[in-house]
């Protein structure tokens, strides 16, 4: 099979990760890019001197013969231009978040099922090689019934403005493009927490933020219930002295504790067990990720829009954006906890 797609919006994630995720899918060929700010689309013809480039995402979907659109543009553009590129024939593929609200979620499905199209979000954060392995020993049953799973995020500025890189990072901090650390990062301790959950649905969550006088989040403290008195937590801020990516997994049998690039698990008995796992860069933009996220769309594109791995993304996808509205709605109340509809 060969595929023929085009990247909507080349900013930074979209230069640094996902074009090298692309290319090593050799049945994949990046042939245009539309952003409507001239740098970047310099920047993309930097990089593919024979890539066609627009301005305009329509003259981009009638000009071109694509398969499929690759959407990394900031978040408050991701449903116009998803409804766009599957109206236009193209399966599509979202940077998280896949949306910002329901209604949008509920057309972009039936816009997709109608076509019989593939729409995925970009949940980049299960390719990792520590949350493969944490995965995979959760599957085994080493650590029993899962009970509590924490995903913590330190950083010291959103990325792009953490770098220096400067307007790479403004969408982030600003409202009116989808900006906020729920969204950034929120997102992604959304899906794996179900993901580590063995994919049950949350029930409800509260949520404690501190703001940027922009009107954004940019602290937040999440407490989520699932079902059978299962809880999980998340510490986001963009405001610590360090940067630190951290997880603690227990279940009945073991607890599993993941820093960095480094994994312990700790049975019942007290014995500690390193965990192996292939080294990898802790940037901004995971370049190294998004080779199995373009794996899983390549193959879902093979196997049709109702495959496994597309109903499985989505209910992901329903349940992240489920809490992140829960989160902002408790957050406003204080912490007060909000039931998830």
């Amino acid at each position: 099979m060969s595929l023929r797609g085009a990247i909507s919006g080349f900013g930074e994630v979209a230069a640094q990760a996902h074009l090298s995720g692309w290319r090593t899918r050799p049945g994949v060929r990046i042939v245009a890019v539309h952003d409507p700010v001239s740098e970047r689309r310099h920047q993309a013809l930097r990089l593919m001197p024979n890539v066609r480039v627009y301005d305009d995402l329509e003259l981009m979907l009638d000009g071109e013969r694509l398969d499929f659109v690759d959407i990394a543009s900031p978040p408050a553009w991701h449903a116009a231009t998803a409804l766009s590129a599957l109206a236009a024939g193209a399966h599509v593929l979202i940077e998280k978040p896949l949306c910002l609200a329901a209604d949008e979620l509920t057309r972009l499905c039936e816009a997709a099922s109608s076509r019989r199209r593939v729409l995925m979000c970009v949940h980049n954060w299960k390719h990792a090689a520590l949350y493969r392995v944490a995965h995979d020993l959760i599957d085994s049953g080493r650590l029993g019934e899962v009970i509590y799973v924490a995903l913590d995020r330190l950083r010291t500025a959103p990325a792009g403005l953490a770098s220096g890189s400067g307007a790479s990072g403004r969408w982030r901090t600003a409202a009116s493009s989808g900006g906020g650390i729920l969204i950034d990062h929120g997102w992604h301790v959304f899906y794996l927490m179900r993901w580590l959950m063995g994919g049950i649905d949350p029930v409800s969550v509260s949520t404690l933020i501190a703001g940027l006088s922009s009107g954004i989040e940019d602290v937040a403290d999440i407490r989520v219930s699932f079902a059978n008195g299962r809880m999980a937590s998340s510490h986001l801020s963009w405001r610590a002295p360090i940067r630190r990516t951290r997880a603690m997994i227990y279940g009945s049998e073991a607890a599993l504790e993941l820093d960095g690039d480094r994994g312990l698990l700790t049975a019942r008995s007290g014995t500690s067990t390193e965990i192996p796992a292939s080294p990898e860069t802790d940037d901004s933009y995971h370049s190294a990720w998004f080779a199995g996220v373009a794996a899983e769309f390549e193959q879902a594109v093979s196997e049709g829009s109702e495959s496994a791995a597309v109903v499985g993304n989505l209910a992901e996808a329903r349940a992240a954006l489920g809490l992140l509205l829960a989160a902002r709605e408790s957050g406003a109340s204080d912490g007060a906890p909000v039931k998830l509809r």
